[in-house]
């Protein structure tokens, strides 16, 4: 196929990879998720995030400037919600009650395990510049020229993130078992307390702004 370039897709296996790795709150929770309700809770919520970050992707190796400068100009109202949504969602994992049955999350609450992830991952606007430092950074800059290239490089970034949490809820779920409830209200606890804090360093953050 003419213009197809395997490197492209290496790159952005990369450089979604590279970015979904580093443990922030969507960390915390797959590790949360996965111990508590299963290895299929733990990855759709890492997918959530893996899909908006490929969204991102496309904003950039398509080169729609428009789309990212909107979204850096509402960056303070997203911010707002994002650290709002990390707010309640720590609390929530704070108080709630220890479960080990991995049955009890139904196709809703692993819609809304996916869908939450997502548009917390949305709210973060500043992620569409660490796209477009990564892209210039790894010579893709070009790619917006041309949609096969394009298509190629989100595709990796997509596969990239997802691999990433793909791993990491495979590996956490080896342990699920040798979890007891009690350990799990602990688990609760120190994930709520840890998002709840990237949630209020958010709004704090935004505040000084």
């Amino acid at each position: 196929m003419d213009g197809f370039d395997l490197s492209l897709l290496l790159r952005g296996l990369l450089i979604g990879f590279s970015i979904a790795a580093p443990v922030g709150p969507i960390g915390v929770l797959c590790i949360r998720r996965t111990l508590a309700e299963g290895r299929t809770a733990g990855l759709l919520t890492g997918l959530g995030a893996a899909t908006a970050d490929a969204l991102y992707g496309c904003i950039a190796a398509f080169g729609l400037t428009f789309i990212s400068s909107f979204l850096v100009r509402q960056q303070d109202i997203l911010a707002l919600v994002g650290g709002i949504f990390l707010c309640y969602l720590g609390v929530r994992t704070l108080l709630s009650a220890p479960t080990m049955a991995a049955a009890a999350a139904g196709s809703k609450s692993l819609l809304g395990m996916y869908t939450s992830t997502f548009f917390l991952t949305l709210t973060n606007p500043l992620t569409i510049l660490s796209f477009a430092a990564i892209y210039a950074g790894l010579g893709l800059a070009a790619s917006s020229g041309n949609y096969l290239s394009a298509t190629l490089v989100v595709l990796g970034v997509f596969l990239g993130s997802a691999s990433w949490w793909l791993l990491l809820s495979g590996i956490v779920s080896l342990f699920r078992s040798r979890v007891t409830p009690n350990a799990l209200r602990w688990v609760n606890r120190l994930s709520g307390a840890i998002i709840l804090g990237f949630g209020v360093v958010m709004l704090i953050q935004l505040l000084q702004a």
